[in-house]
């Protein structure tokens, strides 16, 4: 055979197996995300350190306050990821592991408007996401009508729907047997205030407490209605209406629940860089900050036909405490699951679980919690609960703290822990 045409051949296998795309095991990875000014002073860029380019990419602006980023790549490994420091213009940045790569929630700070545009380096690997300052006229225009992207943990379910994954195997479940109840049967969600009462409110921005509440307490009655199909669900309101303070704990009361979930919204008019979450169970107030909300949740009562609510003293917050230890201990377990999901899965800043005298959950003889979503006054945290995306992580949160807090229940049962132990106290 000539040996010119061996050699040619030779040549044009070699050629065809660097064309050949690569087909081994290594895992591409995403160690870095960063974040710098700008050179030209417009604003910064978002650096995405890959070690090989990604399959492709898409960018979402939702919101004036965030902006969302998916990388497609089915096996992009994050182990050790860095992430940018707080900032004032960058408050939170969240990763999501998804089926299909990684999605990033970019929060932005007040007064922080930027439209992007994104273009791989020099090197062809890293992704550079350039922001350029802007107004609120022009963010608006490019956010209207765009739906924030819904991160999918695993191939069915996504961050804001529950998945099955995170019930605590090896939790303490021994108060749970002080239930008389042989099912976790009943829930009643409250709304706070509403109608001619709208709580706390961001003047400036147009935003009443009573609306912001209203919304997420439905959204966790529909993931309760769609995942816990054997749970029935009661409202104390569903719409615009005022109800008494004494009438929301008495419609759990009345109709036997098993816990009662109060949901509000918080304010600081004084200290407007207050944010973060917190939920309350009853009892003494131990810190300034409880007290403060005590009086506000129940100054409700000016509103009422004929005013002078309940005015709970020292003494009878005591005796509750002794008299109701069983849904005591139910109700912080249950206040602390909540927080744990607002910090742990929410990414929402965590004020931890208090106590305080409320009235709208004295007349609750069943465990019972009040929920303070995050602080009005807080420009940013505003926006935060007013958006769709808002609304429905925190709705998730309290939904899989209730989820989580059924699960204990139901293997408490399943374990024989349970005790001929009476807990409910009627406090009508």
């Amino acid at each position: 055979m000539n040996r010119s045409f061996i050699f040619d051949m030779f040549i044009l296998c070699g050629l065809l197996c660097l064309a050949l795309p690569f087909t081994g095991t290594a895992q591409s990875s995403l160690d870095r995300i960063s974040a710098v000014e700008r050179s030209d002073g417009k604003g910064y860029v978002i650096r995405y350190h890959l070690d090989e380019m990604v399959d492709s990419f898409r960018v979402n602006q939702p919101s004036s306050d965030m902006i969302q980023m998916m990388l497609y790549s089915g096996e992009l490994d994050t182990a050790g990821m860095r992430l940018p420091p707080v900032s004032d213009t960058f408050p939170a940045l969240d990763v999501h592991k998804t089926d299909l790569g990684v999605g990033v929630n970019i929060h932005l700070g007040e007064n922080s408007f930027f439209k992007t545009s994104v273009y791989p380096d020099q090197n062809r690997r890293h992704l550079l996401l350039a922001l350029e300052r802007t107004d609120l006229d022009e963010i608006r225009q490019i956010t209207d009508g765009v739906e924030p992207i819904v991160w999918n943990i695993d191939k069915t379910r996504d961050a804001q729907i529950p998945d099955e994954s995170i019930a605590e195997e090896n939790t303490d479940n021994s108060f749970l047997g002080l239930r008389t109840s042989d099912r976790f049967r009943t829930i009643v969600l409250d709304a706070g205030h509403g109608g001619k009462d709208p709580g706390t409110s961001n003047r400036r921005m147009g935003i009443n407490e009573k609306d912001v509440v209203l919304a997420v307490t439905l959204k966790v009655g529909e993931y309760i209605k769609e995942y816990m199909p054997n749970v029935n669900v009661l409202y104390t309101r569903t719409d615009d209406t005022f109800v008494p303070l004494p009438e929301r704990g008495l419609v759990a009361t009345r109709n036997k629940a098993d816990l009662f979930v109060s949901i509000h919204a918080n304010a600081a008019p004084n200290a407007p860089s207050a944010h973060g979450t917190e939920t309350f169970f009853l009892g003494l107030a131990r810190s300034e900050s409880a007290l403060e909300v005590m009086k506000r949740e129940n100054s409700v009562v000016e509103f009422e036909n004929g005013g002078g609510g309940l005015n709970l003293s020292e003494e009878e917050l005591l005796i509750y405490e002794l008299t109701n230890s069983g849904n005591m201990a139910i109700s912080e377990r249950i206040a602390t699951m909540i927080e744990d999901q607002f910090k742990y899965r929410a990414s929402r800043r965590s004020r931890g679980v208090k106590q305080a005298g409320l009235e709208a959950l004295w007349h609750a003889s069943t465990p019972a919690v009040l929920v303070e979503l995050g602080f009005l006054s807080n420009t940013s945290e505003a926006r935060y609960l007013t958006s769709e995306y808002g609304q429905a992580i925190l709705a998730s949160a309290i939904f899989r703290a209730i989820r989580d807090f059924k699960d204990e229940f139901d293997r408490s049962l399943q374990n024989g822990d349970t005790q001929e132990t009476t807990s409910r106290a009627s406090n009508e």
